[in-house]
């Protein structure tokens, strides 16, 4: 008797009856997890891309049998808009959106303004992630990773930021050698300055 693999989950075939209205994640060491692979797939292919599937580097569009880490970011958009819940099981208490909000400020540097910039993207139907290998704050797509390469990379601008020429041009330079264009965003105007190179 040889034993048979069983064939992948479609997500095409599931209920949306099985995914709970709040999505339930929980926060562990810094970092917001989604243990059941089924919701985690779901919240990546259904809702447009997010977190990222535990050890794989490249997840295709269909379920996948690992947990997966929303950024702060993506969880903090999802506890906004109710998409999830987060439980802390040190404290044996679920965060409140500004509970959350308040330990994702302490966290990281700027996270106001990329939270800005990353909630009106989202809303504009672009689908921002994580831009740290690309020296930038976001890589943004129109479609999502794997569909297309994404069009350009954005910078948040802090409050009171100055950006000097070596900046402008060293910004210019990342952009060409990964073929993209580069954005400068300041949360203060919901305003995107667009930068191109080119050969004269």
């Amino acid at each position: 008797m040889t034993d048979e693999k069983e064939p992948p989950i479609s997500l095409e075939d599931i209920d949306e009856k099985d995914i709970p209205e709040r999505i339930p994640t929980k926060y562990l060491n810094n970092r917001v997890i989604v243990f059941n692979p089924l919701f985690a797939s779901y919240l990546y292919v259904k809702m447009n891309f997010f977190g990222s599937p535990l050890g794989i580097s490249k997840p295709r569009l269909e379920y996948f049998s690992k947990p997966s880490e929303l950024s702060l970011i993506e969880a903090l958009f999802l506890l906004k808009n109710d998409k999830i819940t987060i439980f802390d099981p040190k404290l044996d208490k679920f965060y409140s959106h500004d509970e959350f909000y308040d330990i994702c400020k302490k966290m990281h540097h700027k996270f106001e303004e990329k939270f800005i910039i990353y909630q009106d993207l989202r809303q504009k139907g672009y689908i921002p992630r994580p831009g740290l290998k690309f020296g930038a704050d976001f890589v943004v797509y129109k479609k999502g990773p794997g569909l297309e390469h994404s069009p350009f990379i954005a910078h948040v601008l802090p409050q009171n930021a100055k950006i000097t020429a070596i900046d402008m041009v060293r910004a210019g330079r990342l952009a060409t050698s990964v073929r993209k264009k580069f954005v400068i965003a300041n949360p203060l105007t919901m305003s995107y300055y667009f930068f191109e190179w080119f050969k004269p």
